[in-house]
């Protein structure tokens, strides 16, 4: 018997590690980046203020060219965007990012995903929208109007079409993919919707001036990953 509940305690410590409350990833200090900042041309980025507050700086995170696309480590949460890289109307911009070692730089999962309808980016009245998954099979919906805001709560949830890591230090890759179609803004996970939302919802106080405007990529702190494919299409 003291066997038997042995193995269930270590089964339960196995299952709940991918999951922290949203206190404990809040109080969690943010590291330092050796050889940090942008060294992608035309690329900008910004911490989040709760981050600037506690003393890190853009230069404690990472950004650089890697093949097609992009390798990022934080450091600090992070949002990167390009000024040229905008769009309007109808559209999908999609990316894929790649976790070689999933939770190498933390003791619980991170999220890292695609950034849309920024305007007023770098500004005290910037506004935008991200999609982010965790390689644990959970995805979360926020955005800056300028304070942030909630879509789908504090720790996001979990959706079957999001990928899990096989376990720590394990690779796991996502395709994820916002789009503004007609009234509604999606956000698809390797090929499936998994949230959706009128626009009203969305277009107004305290959240986005325009559904129009800048995209990017948006890391949480201490993630390490590589984006490829980030491309926008329009409809």
């Amino acid at each position: 018997m003291r066997r038997a509940i042995t193995s269930i305690l270590a089964v339960a410590a196995v299952v709940a590690l991918p999951h922290v409350s949203s206190a404990q990833a809040q109080n969690e200090t943010s590291r330092k980046v050796a050889g940090g900042g942008i060294s992608a041309p035309g690329w900008q980025g910004e911490i989040d203020p709760q981050e600037a507050r506690r003393g890190s700086t853009l230069n404690d995170a990472k950004f650089a060219p890697e093949g097609n696309g992009f390798h990022v480590t934080t450091g600090p949460a992070t949002t990167y965007w390009n000024p040229a890289n905008t769009a309007s109307g109808d559209y999908t911009v999609s990316a894929t990012f790649t976790e070689p070692k999933f939770m190498n730089l933390n003791d619980h999962p991170h999220p890292y995903g695609i950034v849309i309808a920024g305007n007023n980016m770098g500004t005290a009245a910037q506004s935008y929208l991200y999609c982010a998954a965790y390689g644990n099979g959970r995805f979360i919906v926020r955005g800056f109007g300028p304070k942030a805001f909630q879509m789908n709560g504090r720790e996001g949830e979990p959706n079957a079409a999001v990928h899990k890591a096989a376990g720590v230090d394990q690779p796991v890759t996502q395709e994820i993919a916002m789009s503004v179609k007609g009234d509604k803004i999606e956000c698809a996970i390797n090929g499936t919707v998994v949230a959706s939302y009128d626009k009203s919802a969305l277009l107004t106080a305290g959240k986005l001036s325009s559904t129009d405007g800048v995209y990017g990529i948006r890391f949480a702190h201490n993630t390490d990953a590589i984006v490829s494919n980030l491309t926008v299409t329009k409809r």
